[in-house]
């Protein structure tokens, strides 16, 4: 098997598993045997943020948003309007 990582990460962990006392090879096995025995990874892995439930509600917002503009909820206005609206969005963050 092939490991493909950046140079830098590499050169981290050979000088971590050599103070571990083995190669860069024992610990991949190790980490595919415990994957193996346990049928799982075996560490959590997760992102700082549930992503998929953001955009869940974002889109759900952007429905409920769209179908009030379709039932006429929203004035027309112009693009000078819009661009206004916007304009004065981003000075009240």
């Amino acid at each position: 098997m092939t490991v493909r990582m950046d140079s830098g990460l590499k050169s981290s962990f050979d000088a971590l598993c050599s103070q571990f006392g083995m190669s860069a090879n024992t610990a991949m096995n190790i980490f595919a045997k415990a994957v193996v025995q346990r049928g799982k990874i075996p560490f959590e892995i997760r992102g700082d943020k549930p992503v998929a439930a953001e955009e869940s509600e974002g889109l759900k917002a952007f429905r409920a948003i769209r179908a009030m503009a379709e039932a006429g909820a929203f004035p027309d206005l112009t693009l000078d309007e819009i661009n206004e609206e916007i304009r004065e969005a981003r000075r009240t963050r």
